[in-house]
């Protein structure tokens, strides 16, 4: 296992480095970052356009990193780990990913239930890519998923990093092959106490606190991500 965990860290660290030095980032912390990175139980990036999108963590310290590579859990759709060389690449970089069906079935409660105080989930909660004409490949509008409430809901304490990016349509959309470099990418980054974050909530059913969280998350998807 401590051979994958630094396979993972490699990984990231090796993203981290060029994205640096290949992209010029224009990363905002518009509130306070946590007083402990370790302390972060959940990352939630917000507006998915590519399979890049993992140029994000770029904004990250190197020893969240390593603490991320033993501890990340991700639910991965299995349309994406099913392919060969994007999947292989996902298993590799995240140990703890599961694949789940893109419909509520057994794979997503076996995947909450597996969900462990020590993990670091990484979600992108709309859970799908958009595309440059502002859609999904279905021509469904971006919404965000009542997914990232259930695991928010499992979680008693600990920090969330909400991530609002510009999108990486201008460095690679789906289905372009490679992406261009030396572009400007962009992201806003919130930092919230998850009990005091939940709490906004509480005064509500537990159906109409996960549907209210999720509206709160979709206003930001919609009004706070930054325009490239």
């Amino acid at each position: 296992m401590m051979i994958r965990n630094i396979f993972s860290f490699c990984i990231f660290a090796s993203i981290k480095i060029v994205t640096t030095l290949c992209y010029r980032r224009q990363f905002c912390w518009t509130t306070p970052p946590p007083a402990s990175f370790h302390d972060v139980r959940i990352l939630i990036l917000l507006n998915h356009t590519s399979l890049y999108d993992m140029m994000y963590i770029s904004a990250f310290p190197f020893s969240w990193l390593w603490h991320v590579a033993k501890h990340i859990s991700v639910a991965g759709a299995d349309i994406t780990l099913n392919r060969p060389l994007v999947g292989l690449f996902w298993k590799l970089m995240c140990p703890g990913i599961q694949t789940i069906s893109r419909k509520r079935d057994e794979s997503w409660e076996f995947y909450l239930q597996s969900l462990r105080n020590d993990h670091v989930v990484f979600i992108t909660p709309e859970g799908r890519m958009k595309r440059p004409n502002g859609l999904d490949k279905h021509g469904r509008p971006m919404t965000v998923k009542s997914g990232v409430a259930e695991i928010l809901e499992k979680m008693e304490g600990g920090t969330a990093i909400i991530c609002l990016t510009g999108g990486l349509h201008h460095v690679q959309a789906p289905g372009q092959k490679f992406p261009r470099l030396f572009q400007t990418i962009r992201m806003n980054i919130e930092c919230h106490e998850i009990q005091e974050y939940k709490a906004n909530f509480a005064h509500l059913l537990p159906e109409e606190a996960r549907k209210s969280l999720t509206q709160d998350l979709q206003y930001k998807l919609e009004h706070l991500c930054p325009t490239l």
